[in-house]
């Protein structure tokens, strides 16, 4: 396949809401953590994809605030399989440039997990090929109540409060918004995702289910963000 010859643009940052695992399981006579194993699985090939058309910034949502609201079993066995993922997959993502940032907060997990997650960012802080925020344990209304509670503990004077100000007490201090947002499954809509963040990005919903979605699907995700005149709320000159 051709990568960036036919496509006009790229976005610089692109997140993805990755969905569909636990149908793609059931589809498939599996159980749900079959379906989120698969899921994990295939994050290296469309990061691979990702870098190959020059995207920088990939942002997953990996577990939600409202997550913890799901059956133990697949709670405790989403925890255990990125726990797993962190372990087998660092050393390869350092190893590729890629650096690590979690998006979201380490309370309630374990010590081991949190340790996990804290020695990955370290390991990989000095890398520039791909930043891949990990959303755990993130709800986007959670962020922004979050922010505004550290601006009043800092005593922030309201005349100095703007919209970069506060991004900048966002888990996404110091990066740009995303311009593309992909949910794969089909659904129509954020979730709680980067809602602050996604403003003004293009959306892109997709029927494919997250561990089918490959580089192909990636490229007609990119084919039509590379379609969409974005305005920002201006009119076109």
């Amino acid at each position: 396949m051709e990568v960036a010859e036919s496509l006009s643009t790229t976005p610089y940052h692109i997140g993805f809401i990755m969905d569909g695992n636990g149908r793609w399981a059931r589809e498939r006579g599996l159980p749900r953590l079959e379906g989120h194993r698969a899921g994990t699985e295939n994050l290296r090939r469309v990061l691979e994809a990702c870098g190959e058309y020059g995207i920088k910034i990939v942002t997953i949502y990996a577990f939600s605030t409202e997550n913890w609201q799901r059956p133990l079993e697949e709670v405790h066995g989403l925890l255990n399989i990125l726990e797993g993922v962190l372990e087998r997959e660092v050393e390869n993502f350092h190893h590729n440039g890629v650096k690590l940032r979690h998006v979201g907060e380490l309370e309630g997990l374990s010590d081991k997990m949190r340790k996990a997650v804290q020695d990955a960012i370290e390991l990989t802080k000095d890398n520039d090929r791909l930043t891949l925020n990990v959303a755990f344990n993130y709800g986007g209304r959670a962020e922004i109540i979050r922010a505004v509670r550290k601006m009043l503990e800092e005593n922030i004077d309201l005349a100095d409060v703007n919209e970069g100000l506060f991004s900048d007490y966002l888990y996404t201090a110091g990066l740009p918004d995303p311009d593309l947002i992909v949910r794969t499954g089909g659904e129509m809509r954020l979730s709680n995702f980067l809602i602050w963040q996604s403003a003004y990005s293009e959306y892109y919903s997709t029927p494919t289910y997250w561990p089918d979605f490959d580089k192909e699907e990636l490229h007609k995700a990119l084919q039509a963000y590379s379609q969409r005149d974005r305005r920002f709320g201006r009119l076109k000159v």
